[in-house]
């Protein structure tokens, strides 16, 4: 067996990896051990945070097979001891010969693990279908390399950039399949986050819903960030799962607590307000804009003040793709390669704008 044969078990590899689950402080990890004669001994994947990595569930198949025998493992195998001890150590324990691995760990935290095993006199291989394991893990190792939680604002408005109507109504601007598609999207995060002047204002569920109405099994965290109480009947209560106030107006600090919490993926829904403060500070990484072919007129805009007062310093967006969605139209977009970084600006840009007492309405998903 030679490296002819290291795509099709890196592949495999993956197949297992992208079974793990996302949302999750943990990237998705694959690992298949096989034995010299080319028969597969063990196989595993990471099921989350805190269970055992890839490469110790696929060592504990193998048993005493895997000495000897080649490890494929779509990330780096880890030097650092975490829930869970480290994967290169377990792996010159068991006594395998070879290690091939696709992605190296962009965690500074976990990486090393190559040098360990070269050192142990284990034959390292690396970059075998990187680009496929990047991929596969694209948003974990982006929030790695921010040392915070992506941030994903979703936004929906008329085509004159409206997000309420004068007297704050704002259910529904877009349709059906839009909202539908807005569960999908939320479902992926593992948490929404909403200010307290939509709680107030539009008392929304913030739960995830499957075609039909049922609740998702699987509920992303409840975030509120503000200073004002929740009232105690609010909807947001009603669900699943756990809710979350975060008593700040400071954008920095909220993902700074819900980082360490194991958040890595955050689903934006506040209002104008508090997408202003995110994006003044610099914070959102991801923009999804549903757009109605309607008119308002006059009622709240999508964002509020910027601080930008000429044209010169428009804030730029790259597109990503749009996409028909039933009547509406949704963009993705993310913010221009080559935009100056944000002014820093963090919760007095909350302060300014909505003073306690204050309500926002918008359109948050009930």
């Amino acid at each position: 067996m030679g490296d002819t044969a290291a795509p099709a078990w890196m592949r495999r590899a993956l197949r297992l990896a992208a079974s793990g689950p996302w949302p999750d402080p943990n990237p998705r990890v694959g690992c298949v051990i096989v034995a010299a004669d080319g028969a597969v001994v063990g196989e595993g994947h990471h099921h989350g945070a805190g269970t055992p990595h890839a490469e110790i569930e696929a060592l504990r198949a193998a048993g005493a097979a895997a000495r000897g025998a080649t490890a494929y493992v779509t990330l780096e195998p880890c030097s650092h001891t975490g829930r869970t001890g480290p994967c290169a150590e377990a792996l010159v324990e068991a006594g395998v010969a070879r290690v091939v691995f696709a992605q190296s760990d962009p965690n500074p935290d976990a990486a090393g693990g190559a040098e360990r095993l070269h050192a142990a006199g284990v034959q390292v291989t690396g970059g075998v279908l990187a680009d496929e394991a990047a991929a596969l893990n694209e948003r974990w190792a982006r929030s790695v390399a921010r040392g915070r939680p992506l941030v994903t604002w979703k936004l929906a408005t008329t085509l004159d950039g409206r997000s309420a109507a004068a007297d704050g109504s704002s259910q529904w601007i877009t349709g059906d399949a839009a909202r539908a598609d807005v569960h999908a999207l939320r479902a992926t995060r593992d948490a929404v986050l909403v200010g307290t002047g939509t709680v107030l204002a539009d008392d929304p569920r913030l739960t995830v819903r499957m075609p039909g109405g049922a609740l998702a099994p699987q509920q992303p965290l409840r975030v509120v960030m503000g200073e004002r109480p929740l009232p105690a009947g609010a909807r947001l209560h009603d669900g699943p799962g756990e809710v979350l106030h975060l008593t700040t107006r400071d954008p920095r600090e909220a993902l700074d607590r819900l980082w360490h919490r194991g958040v890595r993926d955050v689903w934006l829904e506040g209002g104008p307000t508090l997408a202003a403060a995110f994006l003044r500070a610099g914070l959102v990484d991801d923009v999804y804009a549903y757009v109605a072919p309607a008119l308002l007129g006059s009622g709240r805009a999508a964002v509020a003040d910027l601080g930008i007062a000429t044209i010169a310093d428009v804030r730029r967006l790259d597109l990503v793709d749009v996409t028909v969605v039933g009547g509406d139209v949704r963009i993705h977009a993310v913010p221009a390669a080559d935009e100056p970084s944000a002014d820093g600006a963090t919760g007095d840009a909350l302060t300014r704008d909505e003073p306690d007492g204050a309500t926002q309405r918008v359109h948050a998903e009930p």
